[in-house]
């Protein structure tokens, strides 16, 4: 079978590139989530085209409001599919950039084993004290969790042992630090190297929460600069797909 990471060095010349030119930047707002699939990829798409990513890492409300005050970011790679369009719509992304690049699943997690069940029954024992969720007016995936705590009747009574966090990489972190016992948090968050980390978690069927399609879009600041065309076709590529799915997430 034919590794997709023999052809790396094809993405520079699909991108309208060389190697031989001169490498460039792209600055990168990535989701949270995605944090760990992007510094895999990102360390691939310098090795494939010389170009170099700039990550940083947040909520994608955040994003929204820093892009809109004029962040320098060249290139949004969201949590949710609406903030893209929003920002095409209101003149500050380029009108048909935008791509599903990843579509999330949601857990409910613990990093110990034995405390989360496979079917999420621990949330009806209420046996915890706190459980993290990121802020779902700023997270997508904490939407999704509230969701998923109102399609199990348990948004009310669950409400006093929520700790809400700025993002789904600070929900993480209150849990695996024990500020939280158990949080809801992305799949791709307890993958390493495309093998789960140690600890419990309950895989939450998609039917509770709406659809984690994650888009990305070119900003008005990245409009024909050559390093972030270059990526937008490398994270369509088959490399970018296999560490993309490594970390759990569907295409």
């Amino acid at each position: 079978m034919k590794s997709p990471f023999r052809s790396l060095a094809l993405f520079a010349v699909l991108a309208g590139t060389s190697l031989l030119a001169k490498a460039d930047e792209v600055s990168v707002a990535v989701a949270a989530n995605f944090t760990a699939p992007m510094q895999k990829i990102a360390a691939e798409f310098e090795k494939a085209t010389g170009h170099k990513a700039q990550l940083v890492f947040g909520s994608t409300g955040k994003f929204y409001a820093q892009i809109k005050s004029g962040a320098p970011f060249q290139l949004l790679l969201a949590a949710d599919d609406e903030t893209p369009a929003k920002l095409v719509k209101e003149g500050d992304g380029v009108a048909g950039s935008s791509f599903t690049y990843a579509i999330g699943k949601l857990v409910l997690w613990s990093p110990k084993a034995g405390v989360v069940d496979d079917k999420g029954d621990v949330l009806r024992t209420g046996k915890f004290e706190h459980l993290s969720v990121a802020n779902p007016k700023l997270a997508p995936y904490g939407l999704a969790a509230m969701e998923t705590l109102k399609a199990l009747g348990l948004a009310d009574s669950l409400q006093p042992k929520i700790v809400l966090a700025e993002s789904i990489g600070q929900a993480q972190q209150f849990v695996a630090s024990g500020s939280a016992e158990l949080g809801f948090i992305a799949y791709s968050q307890i993958h390493k190297d495309g093998k789960l980390i140690d600890g419990s978690y309950w895989l939450v069927p998609s039917k509770y929460y709406s659809q984690i399609r994650q888009d990305a879009v070119v900003l008005n600041k990245g409009k024909g600069q050559a390093a972030v065309t270059a990526l937008t076709a490398f994270l369509k590529s088959p490399a970018a797909a296999a560490i993309i799915k490594s970390y759990g997430y569907e295409l």
